[in-house]
């Protein structure tokens, strides 16, 4: 048995302390979730920017209600879909500045994550007995290679044993039409073998254009997805001379279709903590990770922006990166703040995934529980859950750092109050910087970390003073 009752033991004379303050100047206003919104009247002006009520109807749509993960895969299905009308909106660009090699290759990659994404949501779907009989599947299997001529159109595909498979493709999507477009051809083709290949582990496929050599059955994709009505949410409300106008309004569309897909793993998460399934939990939370990564590339299409135009929609948009020095732009989204919010909250699961409630007297319980969990490692899902947690943490974090950095590049340091020596000084204001400088979401974690790092530097020094008194003793 490994004795953790090292700290009495340790070679150096101080342990380190267990403080909530970090090493940066944060003021104390800044405390974890405390973050001031936007204005009512700026956060309305964005939400009828995005036209976010109408996309609102289309993610909470009632058409299945007995499919549980529905309100989570819908959305996701939305964004990708917006993505192909980006691709569109970009190589139809008629400005001789605009870089479009690099548009269509960012474009092309926000494509392909979304589809990695979908691909895991859909193979996680697919695995839970509770909700996988009730997907919408359109069982070709059982058409005798006959297809309803109603929202599909039929493909015939030779596979290499010589058979030859009928495929349904969605009639409402954009993808086909992008693959008989010269200028898309190649992209298009690119995204359907990608969802060929992401979608291998799961028994269905989207059936929006990619070969399903294997005969799946076929996601009710115009059912679910809705391509008909998302699109006839393209047009603007602020109808600018700016052709930025269309791909900024664009970009937000499909960073808010994500959020509100992560608000659904992270309530998912919240449930199955609370059930105690702990590596699904992990699995949902790795999930959520990755949709916080998304977040960035997406929010990293506003560098190829031309700066002129750009500018000039920003204002006659009246944007700002801060109002009144209150809020920044990206505060505007009521989603992406509860999103911040609540994928911090999560610190709070972690006595209940420990076992052990809280010291009232502010002792070190949960950290020590967390170093026992670690170091003999008893529950390997419960291991997993926490790692997760602190990965969410940094996705968090990197976000609205990136995002910081971002507005420097897009708008000017001065929208970034840097200070004179050009050091980020995270003014009360300046809630960017608060969220990149603030103490650990999960101090017991961190805390644990620490020790256990120390203990193991501990045994190694015991082990050389242990050889050298060998060795002397030989002598």
């Amino acid at each position: 048995m490994v004795d953790l009752d090292w700290k009495a033991k340790m070679i150096t004379p101080k342990s380190p302390k267990l403080s909530d303050k970090s090493r940066y100047p944060v003021p104390p206003s800044a405390r974890v979730g405390d973050y001031l919104p936007a204005s009512t009247a700026a956060t309305l002006a964005y939400e009828q920017y995005v036209r976010l009520p109408e996309l609102s109807k289309l993610w909470s749509g009632r058409d299945f209600p007995d499919w549980k993960s529905g309100s989570l895969i819908r959305p996701a299905l939305q964004g990708l879909e917006i993505t192909f009308r980006f691709v569109s909106l970009v190589l139809s660009d008629t400005r001789p500045y605009a870089n479009q090699h690099e548009w269509k290759r960012r474009l092309e990659a926000l494509a392909l994550h979304q589809i990695e994404l979908i691909g895991t949501i859909c193979e996680e779907e697919s695995s839970d007995v509770e909700t996988r009989g009730d997907m919408p599947i359109a069982d070709l299997s059982n058409t005798n290679g006959v297809l309803a001529r109603d929202r599909s159109m039929s493909q015939v595909w030779n596979a290499p044993n010589g058979t030859s498979v009928v495929n349904r493709t969605s009639e409402a999507s954009l993808l086909p039409r992008l693959a008989s477009w010269h200028k898309s051809e190649d992209i298009a083709a690119k995204i359907a073998f990608a969802i060929e290949c992401q979608m291998q582990r799961s028994p269905f496929t989207l059936g929006i254009g990619e070969p399903n050599l294997s005969g799946k059955p076929n996601l009710e994709y115009d059912l679910i997805c809705r391509p008909a009505d998302l699109h006839a949410l393209k047009k603007c409300p602020s109808d600018l001379k700016n052709l930025e106008n269309q791909t900024l309004f664009t970009t937000y569309q499909i960073l808010e279709c994500w959020v509100y897909a992560a608000r659904k793993v992270l309530d998912r998460v919240e449930e199955r903590i609370e059930k105690r399934e702990y590596e699904k939990s992990a699995k949902d939370c790795w999930l959520l990770e990755r949709i916080w990564k998304l977040l960035v590339e997406i929010e990293d299409l506003h560098l190829l922006m031309d700066p002129d135009d750009f500018l000039r929609l920003k204002n006659q948009l009246a944007i700002k990166a801060s109002e009144s020095g209150s809020a920044s732009f990206c505060f505007r989204s009521k989603a992406l703040l509860d999103l911040t919010g609540s994928s911090k909250d999560l610190r709070h699961k972690v006595p209940q995934v420990l076992g052990v409630e809280v010291d009232p007297t502010g002792g070190p319980r949960v950290q020590e529980a967390a170093m026992n969990l670690f170091h003999r490692r008893s529950d390997f899902s419960k291991l997993h859950l926490l790692q997760a947690f602190q990965a969410i943490e940094g996705a968090v974090k990197r976000f609205f750092f990136g995002y910081r950095e971002l507005v420097v590049i897009s708008m000017g340091s001065l929208e970034a109050k840097e200070s004179i020596n050009g050091t980020a000084y995270a003014e009360p204001s300046d809630q960017l910087s608060q969220i990149f400088l603030e103490p650990p979401y999960f101090p017991s974690l961190d805390a644990a970390k620490t020790f256990l790092g120390e203990y193991w530097q501990y045994q190694q020094l015991a082990g050389l003073n242990g050889n050298g008194s060998r060795d002397r003793s030989r002598n």
